[in-house]
This record gives C-alpha cells, structure tokens and sequence, in this order.
C-alpha cells in the first residue's frame, strides 16, 4: 500500500464546520425565522453577490414581514457570535504537516462578501488554507454544481483525489456526484477520524499503533476490568508471527485462559481445551507433547460423541466455535477423523445458520465463520475441504454488508479471503473505523458463560484488521487453496518471522498464512 496521501486534497467548509454560531439574538426574530430567513433565495442572492446588503435585508424584511432595522441587528449579533474552532483548525494543520508537504487544504463557502471580511477576523491563522473560494468572489454557490466543478477548475485536480467536508448532506451529495469523496461533518471525532482514514495509510498507522504498545496489548471485560489472558495474545501471535508484540504465559502441556491472578467470578476457572488448541497449534511444542494432550481431550466427550470445553468433567459445556479450534489442531495433525462426531455438530451448526446470534462462549456469528476458515487453512484433508469449504463460503456470502463491529467485519473478511471471496463491501466498512491513534475499537469476542461478561482486545481487533488489509489488498488476486488430493498429515503453514513487525512482513505472512497453496477459484463481493 502507498505511503504517500490516499486523497491530496482536502476542501472544507467554513460555516458550521471551522466556525460556529448562533441564531439567538437580541431582537423579536426568533432563531427558527433567523434560520428561515439564511435559507431564502434571497439569501442565496446575496451570498452570491447580486444583492446589496442594504437590499438583502429589505426584501428579507418584505418577505417575513419583519421590521428592516430588526434584520440588520439580528444579523450583527450573528456576526458577533462567530466563533472559530481552533482545536479543529490546529488539527487540520498537524493533518498537512504529517504529511509533509503532500497534502494541499482550501476553503469553499457560501459567505457573502460583508460577512465573510468578519470571519477573516475571527480566525488566528489562515495559513493552513492555501485558497479560500466564497461564493460571493465566484457568483456561486453549493449545491450549485458548477461551483464544485469550479474550485475543481481552479485547483487542477481530479475529483477523485479530493475530500470535502461539509455540515450539509446535500452538498456533500453534490461534491459526491462529481467523483469527490465526501464527509458530512456531524461530529468531530468521527470527521477527524475519517479524514485520517482518507489521508494517511492505514497499514502504517496500524503497525504503529502496534509498535508503541508491544507486549502492552492486554485485554478488558464489558465491567471495566483489564483482563491478563492468553487467548487473544496467542491468535495475536499467530496471526503477527511477533512474539514481543504478545504477552503470554507458555504452558507445558494444557493450557488456561486466564495467565496470572483470575477475576473472582473466574476464581476456579480450569484449564480449557479452547486455548489449549490454540497455544499447542500456534507455539508447536513436540510431538509428544501435543500427542499425549490429544489424547487426553479425546477423553472429554459428551455421550453425543462432541468433544467439550474444559478439562473438567464436572463442566460438561459444549460450543460449537471451541469445537472447530479443537478440530484445527487434530485436522493439523493428521488426526482428525477421531472426532467425526464433533465434526458432524458443527456442519450441522454451520448448515442450520445455528451460529448467527453467537455460541455460547464466542459474541458474533463471525467468530465462528473466522474460525471455521481457521480450520480450512489448519487442515490438509481433502474430503473436509469438500464438505466445509462450499458450505462455509455460501455462509459468508449472505454475511456480506451485514452490520458488525471491526473485529466482526475483519474476521468476516478473513473469512471469505480463506475460501476465495473478496469481501470488498465489509473491507470498505471496515477502514473508516481506524481510530485516530492507528487502532481500531476493542470489540467483544469473547464471553465467560453464563455471566455474560464480555472480553475483548484492541490489539487482537486491530492485528485482525491489519490482516483483513493485507489479505485484500496486497496481492492483485487471492486464489482459493486447493486441498492436496489426499489427507495426509501436515503441519500449519510456516510464516516468515522477521525482526520487529512491518507492513510488508505481515502482507507476505498473512498472505502465505492464508494461501500457502493457490488454485484458480475466485470471488469478489463489491
């Protein structure tokens, strides 16, 4: 992905967005009517220089039956309540020094001219701006068509390396229809993120914000609690390959969730057979070790023959999405025709949609589509990929464009890329979530039972977003992994590891992560 601007220039507007103001004033007219009277053709006239101010407010006078000197007042106590934004203002210039000369910023207004030698004042500087076009200097005014393709004129640019920002949707709307991109501005911090988003490069500002809080990456519950686990840390290891990145408790043979003291509502939490598939699978111990673990898990069956949570007989739970990581680490290991039952269940969960308001212990429905891709990517089996990839990929199909949080969209990204979809839409929904510090929200993944208190991570939300970019956009293509025509044992594909954590080195490794192998099948979902 480039370095450089995505979008090179940025055009704002200046009423309502850099200047506030207020439509109380000290006279009879009410703020509904002094809204009125800023909304009439005859305003319009005058911001465009046909009027004169003295004509301005004599036909405004005439048309809301409204005393002439009334006007006049009303709109000095308009004026006198302009106020900048100086905050916003400064952010705009920290935006165009980050970037370092490549970034170009102007002001398109409706102002008239009278109004507009006022708002010059208000402002400390207007540097920032290297032109500002009102209507009153061009005759025109937004919506107008033409007053875009205007400034466009002017500027010498192409509309599609433009963003502008404005307080009303129908100017937006209009800047929109030109090939522009648009920002309605309703809230600051969503406008001041989207516009990094249109800026700067996501990947970079992602690994950043990875980069600044290694080993820092520590999760927090839905009741305010941080929560020192492993879980997180080692899908954040898997998929990142960096170990310092992570902050993990290694475990010689069974794993638990919590590392460290457990919150008191977890205080007889035993070790779990979730993380213990995901810590043998990603830290690879030897052979036997893991053999004898397999062996020990197979003894926790439910009478169905479905391989459960704990290690714990005493906790006869069963999740669908716990399963499926239990079948990536016996599938990895050539073994996984021993839990034929348990495969059963969740291409019956998977088939049924039975997983679309979450499982028991796992928040969102991509949760277990993402781990389901898991198993696809883990396993070497020919007849499971058979039975689980076309199925999987017409599940994540109907997800596209659905609603979900960043973790959710990025997994349901990864998702599809795993079976050869293209989930282009998600991916776009995706990116303008990016925080200002380069993260993303922590979303919940997780859920401790029958409490519902709910665990996430903003390092593994962000990790998985960086991924879901990477899987997308780094490669020209992404092709369906074809299965090798006969199961046979194969351990998970290697990633490069490298020195410290850069956007090519996780481009290369989730690329390689995802298709260690490529076939021909393709699908985009735009």
């Amino acid at each position: 992905m480039p370095s450089s601007p995505r979008c090179r220039i940025l055009i704002f507007d200046l009423g309502d967005v850099l200047f506030s103001w207020s439509p109380v004033t000290s006279t009879s007219i009410s703020p509904q009517t002094v809204k009125a009277i800023l909304s009439s053709t005859i305003w319009g006239q005058y911001e465009c220089g046909r009027l004169s101010e003295d004509e301005c407010y004599r036909l405004s006078a005439e048309n809301f039956s409204l005393n002439i000197e009334d006007v006049r007042q009303a709109i000095l106590d308009i004026r006198a309540s302009i106020q900048p934004d100086d905050v916003f203002a400064r952010f705009i210039g920290e935006l165009k020094a980050e970037e370092q000369g490549a970034l170009r910023v102007f002001a398109m207004s409706n102002v008239s001219a009278p109004d507009y030698v006022v708002t010059r004042r208000k402002l400390a500087d207007w540097g920032v701006f290297e032109r500002v076009f009102t209507s009153a200097a061009a005759g025109m005014r937004k919506p107008d068509l033409r007053f875009f393709k205007y400034v466009l004129d002017e500027i010498k640019a192409e509309p599609s390396s433009v963003v502008f920002v404005d307080d009303k949707s129908e100017n937006v709307l209009a800047a929109c229809s030109l090939g522009m991109n648009g920002i309605v501005f309703d809230d600051v911090k969503r406008v001041r993120q989207a516009l990094r988003y249109f800026v700067s490069d996501p990947m970079s500002r992602g690994l950043a914000f990875l980069e600044a809080r290694r080993g820092q990456l520590e999760s927090e519950n839905s009741i305010g609690q941080h929560i020192p686990e492993n879980f997180t840390q080692l899908l954040m290891l898997e998929a990142t390959s960096d170990e310092k990145l992570v902050n993990y408790v290694d475990h010689s043979r069974t794993w638990n969730f919590f590392r460290g003291e457990k919150p008191i509502i977890c205080s007889d939490f035993p070790e779990d057979l979730d993380t213990t598939s995901i810590g043998l699978t990603v830290t690879q111990p030897e052979d036997h070790v893991v053999d004898s673990v397999m062996d020990e898990m197979l003894r926790c069956t439910t009478e169905d023959g479905i391989i459960m949570t704990y290690f714990d007989a005493e906790r006869p739970r069963t999740d669908p999405t716990v399963c499926l990581n239990i079948l990536s680490l016996f599938y990895s290991r050539g073994r996984g025709g021993e839990l034929a039952q348990t495969l059963e269940w969740v291409l019956g969960v998977l088939e049924h949609r039975a997983y679309l308001k979450g499982t028991r212990y796992y928040e969102t429905a991509e949760c277990f589509l993402f781990f389901a891709s898991r198993l696809l990517r883990t396993a070497a089996d020919a007849s499971l990929h058979a039975r689980l990839a076309p199925l999987l990929r017409e599940r994540i199909l109907e997800r596209a464009g659905a609603p979900g949080d960043a973790l959710a969209l990025s997994m349901r990204v990864l998702a599809g890329a795993a079976v050869g979809v293209c989930m282009e839409r998600d991916l776009a929904t995706l990116l303008p979530m990016q925080c200002e510090d380069g993260g993303w929200d922590p979303s919940w993944v997780y859920k401790q039972g029958s409490s519902d208190i709910k665990i996430g991570n903003r390092g593994l939300t962000t990790v998985l977003a960086l991924s879901a970019i990477a899987a997308l956009r780094s490669q020209p293509q992404i092709e369906l992994r074809s299965p090798s025509p006969s199961p046979q044992p194969q351990s998970p594909p290697e990633i490069e590891r490298e020195r410290g954590f850069s956007a090519s080195a996780l481009a290369r490794g989730v690329y390689a992560y995802l298709f260690p192998d490529t076939g021909t099948t393709k699908y985009a979902v735009f």
